[in-house]
């Protein structure tokens, strides 16, 4: 005897939509979506280049209680719509879009990429790139869209204690210093991290000549910095800048005599 199986539709307008079945549990979902799909990105420098670069997306929309799921394949569905490659303005309207394609009332998309910066070493001037971790951040909500800018800058930062207390040098780190600021108006990449690399100890470089390790050496040891000293003297500067609407800064000193890093962060809304 030969059991009949049951032919599945393949037209998609004969197929159930399971996502969009009723949930039962009562429950929102403030993010449902995908994270760590990699796409190419252009991206404007203040030397007037422009950067390809690639940038991994995560996208999410809230999801009301009573759907069962949201619809996956159209987060890569809207990031393809974008031709190629995706820009800044871009971005700023895929929030609209993702929001308006899953029937949304809340979107976030967060960008995250590798920023070039080419720098001039201090003394004897050669050329090299120095890369930075960029995020952008966006979300919309209440038929509003905002986006914040969160850059990571590593520099040097030299203990004012140790200098203070040694009769022979002082000991230094590599430190991580993360900013993420709301705007009013447009500021630059490269501007956010001037203002942090100016507070540290002193900035980083790709490429250094004896010459400039000797420069980037007694800048640090005449200028040290705590980790408090850090997230304060960045903290006064972007309070300065009325283009910044609300900041949160924070620094990670991944310490050389511990096995700790030391941290320290402040927040503001303007």
């Amino acid at each position: 005897m030969t059991e009949t199986v049951e032919a599945k539709p393949t037209n998609a307008s004969d197929m159930v939509d399971v996502q969009s079945s009723h949930d039962h549990r009562a429950l929102n979902i403030d993010k449902v979506g995908i994270k760590d799909i990699r796409h190419p990105i252009q991206v404007k420098d203040r030397s007037g280049h422009t950067q390809h670069t690639v940038a991994n997306f995560n996208m999410y929309v809230a999801l009301p209680h009573e759907f069962k799921g949201t619809h996956m394949s159209r987060f890569v569905e809207i990031l393809n719509n974008h031709d190629w490659e995706i820009t800044v303005e871009s971005f700023k309207t895929m929030l609209t879009e993702m929001t308006n394609r899953l029937d949304a009332e809340i979107g976030h998309i967060e960008m995250s990429f590798h920023y070039f910066v080419n720098k001039a070493a201090p003394a004897s001037g050669v050329k090299s790139l120095l890369d930075y971790e960029v995020t952008f951040i966006g979300e919309r909500a209440n038929n509003e869209n905002t986006m914040n800018i969160k850059v990571v800058v590593p520099v040097t930062s030299l203990c004012p204690c140790s200098k203070k207390i040694s009769d022979r040098g002082a000991h230094n780190q590599r430190s991580h210093v993360t900013v993420n600021v709301s705007t009013r108006k447009f500021v630059w990449i490269e501007e956010i991290i001037d203002v942090v690399e100016a507070q540290a100890s002193s900035e980083l470089y790709g490429l250094l000549k004896r010459p400039d390790e000797k420069v980037v050496t007694e800048r640090a040891y005449d200028n040290p910095k705590f980790v408090e000293d850090m997230v304060r003297d960045i903290a006064a500067e972007l309070n300065k800048d009325d283009r910044i609407l609300s900041y949160t800064v924070e620094s990670e000193n991944f310490e050389s005599i511990h096995n700790h890093s030391a941290y320290a962060l402040i927040q503001k809304d303007k």
